[in-house]
């Protein structure tokens, strides 16, 4: 039987929080290199957000038919079992 530590959870969290920072401080960078670039597509972000949500539906719900919802799982978890 293996027990977590106190300090090992401590530890990822720790870990967690420095790639966050990590990760802003790289795209404060970059969005201060690329400004010029990027100042171009503002008219076009609510465009592109629409465009957008098709994909993110499709992604996170795993498609239609396929995602299990509620009671749903226990039906079909018991109908896998006994084939």
């Amino acid at each position: 039987m293996e027990h977590k530590h106190e300090s090992d959870v401590g530890m990822k969290s720790r870990a967690n929080i420095a790639w966050i920072v990590f990760l802003a401080i790289a795209a404060s960078f970059l969005l201060a290199e690329h400004w010029a670039h990027l100042s171009g597509w503002f008219s076009y972000w609510p465009y592109l957000l629409l465009l957008a949500c098709p994909f993110v539906h499709l992604f996170m719900h795993g498609g239609h038919g396929r995602g299990s919802h509620g009671s749903g799982d226990a039906s079909n978890e018991s109908a896998r079992e006994e084939k």
